[in-house]
């Protein structure tokens, strides 16, 4: 019996199961002149928001972003940056900010005093398997600008965000959490909505309609026996056909993409530590530990043992 067709086309199924943790938020209000140098963070997202004054992001990596009330950026992979109020301004080592820590996410911070620039940043870590495929596809920057169609689209979340930041209260952490994880999946939409690049490789075969249900399967069901002949039928194509096509889009055969994303899947668990191997193998498609193992040796250079985080020893 076939599977059924997914709810959702396999782009908006990775921004649905976007997985966002170990998430810090912090309100800020900084008095001009004033900048932040920001490190580099991998595996790790940030975003910018300013709320009210005005700031620029720049660094090597992103250029220079002028950003006004409502304005937000997107840094979807960590990249180095510094944040002020005009390039040259002096540049406080980030170590060197001492927040005052309202829970273990959520931190406000002011320097100085009078008029400058209130931001809300956000640092994020996103767990999905799909979705790190598609951090690595997102340029360094997304801006995402408060008079644009997207922006206007964003008025009262931002509204309510600068609000919530401006005059914390009871539940104010929950509300600014949520809508600042709104902020973060709306700048990677307008992206693929509106950048060219977004057309092709991968996000283009995604949009494919039987080469994106073929990948949208292999994410649902990595555990399933899939072949070849099995997904061409799902494709209503030929097995030649399909070979063909995904190809051409994807930039590998069919199983070879299967077999990545099974070890895709694999690695992420292990380095997070929420599987044995046996269990994981399994999970994965394979029958036996050993045949996971040799797999994963073959396409990573690493057994899955050597990927996994030390236990801690007792006492500690």
């Amino acid at each position: 019996m076939p599977v059924p067709a997914p709810s959702l086309d396999p782009l908006d199924r990775v921004l649905h199961h976007l997985r966002m943790s170990g998430t810090f938020y912090c309100a800020a209000h900084y008095a001009s002149p004033w900048g932040v140098a920001l490190p580099e963070l991998r595996g790790e997202g940030r975003l910018h928001l300013v709320t009210e004054g005005r700031a620029v992001v720049y660094g090597p990596h992103v250029g220079s972003v002028e950003l006004g009330p409502g304005d937000f950026v997107l840094l979807p992979r960590g990249v180095a940056h510094n944040v002020a109020d005009r390039v040259g301004s002096p540049l406080l080592p980030y170590l060197d900010i001492v927040p005052q820590l309202l829970s273990q996410r959520y931190a406000q911070f002011r320097h100085g005093e009078g008029p400058g620039t209130r931001l809300v940043c956000v640092s994020v870590r996103f767990d999905d398997a799909a979705s790190m495929r598609l951090l690595a596809l997102l340029p360094a920057l997304i801006h995402v600008r408060a008079d644009t169609q997207e922006g206007r689209a964003m008025e009262q979340v931002v509204r309510m965000l600068a609000d919530e930041a401006r005059h914390p209260r009871a539940g104010g952490e929950a509300v600014l959490t949520r809508l600042a994880d709104i902020l973060v999946v709306q700048a990677m939409r307008w992206w693929l909505a509106n950048a060219g690049e977004a057309q092709f490789g991968w996000l283009g075969a995604l949009r494919d309609p039987q080469v994106g249900r073929v990948i949208a399967l292999i994410h649902r069901r990595p555990e399933h026996p899939w072949t070849l002949a099995s997904l061409a039928g799902e494709a209503a194509l030929s097995r030649s056909a399909l070979a063909e096509r995904f190809k051409a889009l994807v930039g590998q055969p069919v199983m070879r993409y299967l077999a990545s994303w099974r070890m895709h899947l694999a690695l992420a668990s292990l380095q997070q530590g929420r599987a044995d191997v046996g269990e994981l193998a399994e999970r994965v498609g394979y029958q036996s530990e050993s045949a996971f193992n040799r797999a994963f040796k073959r396409h990573l250079g690493r057994t899955p043992g050597a990927v996994r985080p030390p236990r801690a020893g007792i006492g500690r």
